[in-house]
């Protein structure tokens, strides 16, 4: 959600940052430097898929989730419905990648760079816990979970690519079976937005609640996060880069759809969940209202056959697997606009895109202010109108700030506190000993050796 960089013209050499001179160049790592010092180019592509998360989860805010007349899904909930956090959480994926350095971190590095990570996650839960005293039947307001998501990459900088991406199985796989198996233990999930008081109040239950309990639970999300960090390394001005991601996400969406629909509908998943329904905290119609419109965060621990649900919002491995490839499709498409061979094609799509690339460049702030608006005695417009309004003042907002200011003042306030953070601890690193510790042991030194 938050954009952590800035947008310009040329694609081809978006992601790669000048590296300081190093008297030995260590490959594939990071520099010290790395968290806040942010490459001079950007992708379009990554910035006009931030622009098309934000919509989508404005759409799911504003507009209804079921027909009420049939009771079936409406098309905003069938095409943005867990969609669109889940694209926004590869992304910020993407952007630990690029504030790193789009490498492995190297151990010299880890301090201040981790430091400068949970600096930005500090800057993301206030700002999401200040939002705390929003409506969840409007919003669940993702930003605390976001936050946590932030501190758990931390050490994940530091592995190399491959280590990232088995992580990422790991918390897929493992993460929701973890839930299923603590679920039980930990505290039921307040269902509600957190605010400061909750963190007073009830610290426990809020770090239950953003890890694993939640609606954006970070433990299983870190998935995402994962995804996000593997693709922010490659060469993602490539076509041939953009086009394998396209396919690759393509398959694993299309692959996890029917491995749910076979152990659901062929081998009898759907029947041991009804017939569990009596061992599960919900009733007979809540069971079926999950089984079509997903879960808040989690699911049901009556049976392992919860597991196989691919469902919006229910956490699970083939859920997880499902919104990522749908991400990883989005970011490849939007990726691929900039390698159009016919000229006039390429300039009226990048036109399109612009809008796009300029409110994903403030998404931070951007979402903050629909988060306002639509808690606000302003919002008295009939749903779609509301939406396509926000809409429209989203994408103009970010345009004419993009064009007077640049970085919009939340990304501004989070990228400053990282970047603030890292340079503190790399000054107290560089400093002289006797300026650290002043002076005391030097002067000790002097007075044992002293002649009497």
């Amino acid at each position: 959600m938050t954009a952590a960089l800035r947008t310009g013209a040329t694609p081809t050499t978006a992601l790669r940052p000048s590296p300081a001179p190093r008297p030995s160049p260590v490959p594939r790592t990071a520099g010290p430097g790395a968290v806040g010092q942010l490459p001079r180019a950007r992708l379009n592509g990554i910035d006009a898929a931030r622009g098309i998360a934000l919509v989508g989860m404005m759409a799911i805010h504003a507009l209804p989730d079921f027909d009420p007349d049939t009771g079936a899904p409406t098309w905003s909930f069938l095409v943005f419905g867990g969609r669109s956090a889940a694209l926004f959480a590869v992304l910020a994926g993407v952007s630990v990648a690029f504030m790193t350095g789009r490498a492995r971190v190297r151990r010299g590095a880890a301090v201040p760079t981790a430091v400068g990570l949970l600096a930005r996650a500090g800057v993301i839960g206030c700002i999401g816990l200040l939002l705390g005293y929003a409506d969840p039947s409007l919003a669940m307001v993702i930003l605390p979970y976001y936050a946590m998501m932030f501190v758990l990459v931390a050490p994940l900088v530091l592995l190399p690519t491959w280590a990232v991406a088995g992580a990422g199985v790991v918390a897929a796989v493992g993460g929701p079976a973890l839930t299923h198996v603590l679920l039980p233990h930990l505290p039921a999930p307040s269902l509600d937005n957190p605010g400061f008081g909750d963190l007073v109040q009830g610290p426990g239950q809020l770090l239950a609640e953003v890890t694993l309990v939640g609606e954006y639970p970070a433990l299983p999300w870190m998935a995402y996060l994962c995804a996000g960090l593997v693709l922010g390394r490659l060469s993602l001005g490539r076509a041939k880069v953009a086009l394998v991601t396209l396919v690759s996400g393509l398959v694993l969406a299309v692959a996890a759809a029917v491995t749910s629909s076979l152990l659901l509908h062929t081998y009898g998943g759907v029947d041991r969940i009804r017939a569990a329904v009596d061992a599960s905290n919900l009733t007979t119609s809540e069971t079926e209202d999950v089984l079509v419109f997903g879960g808040d965060g989690t699911t049901p621990t009556s049976t392992w056959w919860w597991l196989a649900l691919d469902k919006p919002h229910t956490s699970t491995p083939l859920d997880l697997a499902a919104t990522t490839g749908v991400a990883l499709a989005v970011i490849g498409v939007l990726l691929l606009v900039g390698h159009l061979a016919w000229p006039p094609v390429r300039r009226v799509l990048g036109a399109v895109q612009a809008p796009l690339v300029a409110a994903g460049t403030m998404t931070l702030t951007l979402y903050t202010v629909h988060l306002m608006f639509i808690n606000s005695a302003h919002d008295t417009y009939p749903a779609m109108t509301s939406y396509l309004l926000q809409v429209v003042a989203v994408l103009a907002l970010g345009l004419a700030w993009r064009s007077i200011a640049g970085r919009g003042p939340l990304e501004t306030l989070a990228t400053g506190a990282a970047t603030r953070a890292r340079r503190r601890v790399l000054a107290v690193a560089s400093a002289p000993p006797s300026r650290r510790s002043g002076g005391r042991h030097r002067q000790r030194a002097r007075h044992r050796w002293a002649p009497r």
